[in-house]
């Protein structure tokens, strides 16, 4: 008896991690240390100050330099962090929204430093500005202008890098802030819609180019637990989006109308708890977006087991490497034409997410489309309802997270034996090396070039012309980044986007508790003579504003009065609302590594107002070492991710604010 013969093997997606911290030097060097592991491709993290236009010595960049990502002030940088790696053979995806002109542009230059010309140049800029308004928040500029910076780069890069995806429409995080899979179909295409409508208007690309433009268009998309329902999701956008050039744009050949994606599987149900689970949850994700021939991505990339615990260390990257080769390489799973191909149930389920989002693109499009949706908080307020009806099922144990709210009884875990070598530390002496750095490169450069150089962008800025040359002659003069991003916001302004927390609907499925807490509130507001009143804070430049939303909405929910003013605070500014609030209690929201550089910050201002007195609580991804060093210098209370029941957090606070203010906790 013969074995069957094998299958020609598919060509496997591009496989990459997403990693950058520190400085230029170390992140290289990991870089070249993955790809000699196998890797195919690069992700670049970008840090905070990076991602919304600071240098490393700007006051917002205290205690967020290299920690989410590397850091990237000049072209000096730009020429380290590649150092060695061949730019003409290397498909590189950038992370970086409001900035994404300019980084795009020291990548170009650098390139061309190595003697590659820019029509050779593959990957991708992240590029899209209406999900930072939703969900991760490093925008900078007010839609229009943000979407002009867009549209100007598509139409460079479809006839000078015409190998170049100008956008990653980026689904990935609407469903970190709670998106529905419907949600995350209808948002990311709405995007689109914006961005393409905006490219026809500006008259840049001409109508027989369409086609080029839509076949450079990419998707950035997340992939959960459920992943039968995401792989179903992925069989509706390329469904979805092969009827929107189509039918809206008029694209004629197929291959311009190809789906294209990349993926970073779910990291929001990564859990602190037993995290060696997430490791199973890793895996499935991956065959959500990979076993559907038919739907699978182009690129993935995949969170560490840590990664609701710190920075991942080389190693634990390295495990979530080998996960995709495994795939890749040892399984079957290339060899196989679509295996759901004829699946009743599958056609089934692709049918009503097709026509759910359907009917929410059109919702949103009679609105005025996705610029207005923003600026209208309905999108904003969708997600932030979304989020807490998905923290309201976990509380209340429908959905079961395992290890947090169902089988939590464990052994000792020895990955975790040496909490403080669990995860990766970043060298806070790094922060100083980079401001002595930039400060460098400031006074070795030649002043005028770049005078005559920001005033070539700034006077651009002024008209419609395409910013990208003048970007580009800001890149070789020697600009910072944080200079060019100051001339935009001279000309275009700055933005806050709606919170979303006001519209949110009450959390009337949350579990028990919910009525007790409310008594208490209410018993502390009649004992206090005013109700209980939190405030809210996110300092430093760290976006990710869900948890903060969050306990923002339960606050309000049990009936204390909230203060929250969005994020990207400075410490000042916190204590300046706490003082003019009059509040009972701060609560700081940090997830960015940051905690000890901007806690202690609040907690002296505070002091220094004559507010010692009032209770500040923490709220993130805290190493319980911190935690500890928190407690000293005063914290009352420290949450991280273990810490899911938001009613147990409101009860904790309200005791908090009895304590304080001589009342016996209950």
């Amino acid at each position: 008896m013969t074995d069957v013969a094998r299958s020609e093997r598919d060509r496997p997606w591009i496989v990459r991690t997403y990693a950058g911290h520190s400085s230029p030097a170390e992140s290289n060097a990991l870089y070249r240390r993955n790809l000699a592991k196998g890797q195919t491709g690069l992700s670049v993290a970008f840090d905070l100050p990076t991602q919304t236009g600071y240098d490393p010595d700007h006051v917002l960049a205290r205690g967020e330099v290299g920690k989410v990502g590397v850091p990237v002030a000049h072209l000096g940088d730009m020429r380290a962090l590649f150092e060695q790696i061949p730019l003409g053979r290397m498909n590189t995806s950038m992370t970086i929204n409001a900035t994404a002109m300019w980084l795009l542009a020291l990548y170009q230059v650098v390139a061309e430093e190595q003697g590659v010309a820019a029509e050779e140049l593959t990957g991708t800029t992240q590029n899209d500005i209406i999900k930072e308004y939703l969900s991760r928040g490093t925008y900078v500029f007010p839609p229009g202008p943000s979407l002009r910076l867009i549209t100007d780069i598509v139409a460079y890069t479809v006839t000078e890098i015409p190998r170049w995806n100008p956008i990653n429409i980026c689904s990935y995080h609407l469903q970190e802030a709670g998106a529905t899979p419907v949600q995350e179909l209808a948002y990311s295409l709405c995007t689109v819609i914006a961005v393409l409508d905006a490219v026809v208007a500006s008259g840049q690309v001409p109508v027989e180019r369409m086609g080029e433009v839509c076949a450079r268009m990419s998707f950035f998309v997340n992939a959960g637990v459920r992943f039968v329902e995401e792989m179903c999701k992925m069989r509706a956008f390329v469904a979805l989006w092969d009827d929107l050039l189509r039918t809206r744009y008029g694209v004629v050949d197929p291959k311009h109308r190809r789906f294209r994606y990349g993926v970073q599987v779910n990291s929001l149900g990564l859990t602190e708890a037993q995290p060696e689970n997430n490791v199973i949850r890793i895996v499935l994700e991956a065959l959500g977006v990979t076993l559907s021939k038919d739907a699978r991505c182009r690129a993935l990339q995949l969170p560490a087991w840590n990664e609701a615990l710190g920075l991942p260390r080389p190693w634990d990257q390295q495990w979530s490497l080998r996960i995709q080769q495994i795939l890749a390489y040892e399984t079957d799973l290339l060899e196989y034409p679509d295996l759901f191909e004829g699946s009743v149930v599958v056609a089934r389920r692709v049918e009503e997410l097709v026509a759910a989002a359907t009917e929410e693109i059109d919702r949103v499009q009679a609105m005025g489309g996705a610029v207005a949706a923003v600026e209208s908080g309905y999108m904003k307020s969708q997600l932030v309802a979304s989020q807490a009806a998905r923290r309201a099922r976990i509380e209340s144990g429908e959905d079961v997270v395992v290890g947090v709210n169902r089988f939590t009884e464990t052994e000792p875990n020895p990955l975790l034996a040496d909490l403080d070598a669990a995860v990766q530390t970043v060298d806070p002496a790094g922060e100083e090396a980079a401001r002595v750095q930039v400060a460098a490169w400031r006074a070795a450069r030649d002043a005028s070039a770049v005078d005559e150089a920001l005033l070539g962008l700034r006077e651009a800025a002024k008209t419609d012309a395409n910013l990208v040359p003048a970007t580009l002659a800001c890149a070789r003069a020697g600009v910072t980044t944080g200079e060019w991003a100051g001339v935009l916001r001279e000309v275009f302004g700055e933005y806050r986007a709606p919170t979303g927390v006001s519209a949110a609907p009450s959390a009337a499925a949350a579990g028990a508790g919910l009525g007790e807490v409310r008594d208490l509130v209410a018993v502390t507001a009649g004992e206090l003579g005013r109700r209980p009143r939190l405030l809210v804070g996110k300092p430093g430049l760290d976006g990710h504003s869900n948890g903060a939303e969050q306990i923002a909405v339960r606050a309000r929910d049990v009936g204390f009065e909230v203060v929250y003013q969005g994020i990207r605070l400075t410490p000042a500014q916190i204590v300046a609302a706490a003082v003019e609030e009059d509040v009972h209690v701060v609560g700081l929201s940090v997830l960015s590594g940051s905690h000890m550089n901007l806690v202690p910050e609040v907690l002296d201002g505070l002091r220094a107002a004559g507010l010692g007195d009032v209770p500040v609580v923490v709220g993130g991804i805290i190493p319980p070492a911190d935690a500890e060093r928190l407690a000293t210098l005063g914290v009352a209370a420290v949450f991280t991710p273990k810490d899911y029941g938001l009613t147990d957090i409101m009860r904790g606070i309200v005791n908090i604010v009895r304590t304080s203010n001589g009342l016996a906790s209950a």
